[in-house]
Parts: structure tokens; sequence; C-alpha cells
């Protein structure tokens, strides 16, 4: 099946070239299109300066807009959303689906002194539990937000759920390049799954520096190779993603099997 990632900067209440590139990978035939962090709202240092009233507004123009989007193109939407629920602001991915509309609420979020999230946001903290789980055209995905890729945690939540994919938005920057291309090429390997990644462009201007998001948007293989990868400019990359490919890793190198005996035997 064809699957899609857009890579822009934050497009606020524009939805011009998201109309443009839906209609493109429409006709290209793609089941399922991924966008990255911060696309639909202002990037987060931003957002500290926007009322809880103006945020709601953005997120149900956003909404409304996408739900069209997705059954006028017979199209599987899957996007980070800022929410606003009871003057509480949430940090969420959306999946639009042409009859159905579902969320997941990021459980883990970023608490740096310099990009607190968690303390920003009114996600709530609990135990873990499964990231959002579906299938499109016979492939099983997973959404996962970009910070949560980092714990092990959350992937033992989807370890035995035989995903094909995981879907990864992310608002990568600074000089994060190489560690980032490294620990998602070791996580596919490891859980011989595709892992299909959108990061953001565009700059925010602090007060002290400028905050380059730099793209590298790509798709990593079930056996731990880059298979397809952007730049950081604007622009619709349309993969091909095979279940085949998935079965054929796991069959390879057996990981799963080796633990399941030992789990069997006990």
């Amino acid at each position: 099946m064809l699957a899609a990632v857009l890579q822009l900067s934050s497009q606020g209440m524009s939805s011009t070239k998201l109309y443009n590139y839906i209609r493109i990978a429409h006709k290209s035939n793609v089941k399922i299109l991924l966008l990255g962090e911060y696309i639909l709202n202002p990037f987060f240092k931003e957002l500290e300066n926007v009322s809880v009233s103006m945020i709601n507004e953005q997120a149900e123009y956003q909404i409304k807009v996408l739900k069209e989007l997705s059954l006028q193109y017979d199209l599987t939407i899957v996007a980070p959303i800022i929410i606003v629920k009871k003057q509480k602001i949430y940090k969420t991915i959306a999946k639009f689906a042409p009859y159905s509309t579902s969320y997941y609420e990021q459980q883990i979020l970023i608490n740096y002194p310099h990009w607190n999230e968690e303390k920003f946001f009114d996600n709530k903290m609990k135990p873990l539990h499964s990231p959002l789980v579906f299938k499109v055209a016979g492939m099983k995905f997973a959404i996962m937000s970009g910070f949560e890729l980092h714990f092990d945690e959350i992937w033992g939540q989807i370890a035995n759920k035989n995903i094909d994919c995981v879907l990864l938005p992310s608002v990568s920057t600074f000089d994060s390049y190489d560690r980032w291309k490294n620990l998602i090429l070791s996580r596919s390997f490891t859980h011989n799954c595709y892992i299909l990644r959108a990061n953001r462009i565009g700059e925010y201007q602090d007060e002290d520096f400028t905050w380059k998001f730099y793209g590298d948007s790509l798709l990593a293989s079930p056996n731990g190779e880059i298979l397809e990868h952007l730049g950081n400019r604007e622009e619709l990359m349309i993969v091909n993603l095979e279940h085949s490919e998935v079965l054929g890793a796991k069959r390879t190198w057996g990981f799963k099997e080796s633990i399941k005996k030992r789990i069997l035997e006990q």
C-alpha cells in the first residue's frame, strides 16, 4: 500500500497547501497521510502566548477541514493537533478516517527547562497504555509521538500487537539530526517494523537563539535501513509499505520468537 508524509512548516489557519497536497496524494492512490508536529498549530513556545479561546478556535477549524478532506478523498490522515476541553489544553494526535475520528493523547511529554510541554499541557499523568492502533488497507499501524520513541515502556505496550508500521510525527530541532536517525533505525530493526517519521520544517526565533526544524522525514525498513528520506524543504514523500517485508524481517531475525519460547518455558 502507498503512504505519504507531508513535510511542512506551521500552517496556522491556512488550509490551501493541505488541499493541494492531499489532492496530489489522492491521485497517487495514497491510503494514509502523516503530518509532523506543530503543523496545524504554532510551535509550543508560541502557544505559551496564545489565548485558550484562540487555540480552541484554530483546533475546531482544522478538525473540520481534515474531516472533510478525509471523507472527500477517501484518505486516512494522521495529524498532531492541540485541542481544548473544558478550558484545558491537550496535546494529541488525531486520526481522521473517512467516517470516524480518533484521538491519541500523548502520554509522555518533554519536560526540560527550555521546553516544558509537560508543565504547559493538561495531559494526564497516569499508567502507560497502548498507543492508538488501527488498520488501513490490511496493514496495522500504531501512532507514537516523537518524544515517546525514546521509551522502552511505550514500545512494550505494542510489542505483541504485530504492528507493521509505527507512524512518528516529530518536531526535532537543534543538533539532533544524527541521534534521531540512529534511534529510529535501531527501533525499526529491533521491532522489525516500518517507522514512518514526519518532521516539520521552518524556524522559531527565541530571545537567545533560533530553533531550526530540519525536516529529514524518512521511512525506515523492518530491517533497520533507510528506504526514503527528505531534505529540509517543503515536500510530499510517497512511500510503499509491504506486509510481506515485515513478515520476512521477523522470520529472518526471530527476535520475537526468542522471547516467546522463553515465556512459554516459565
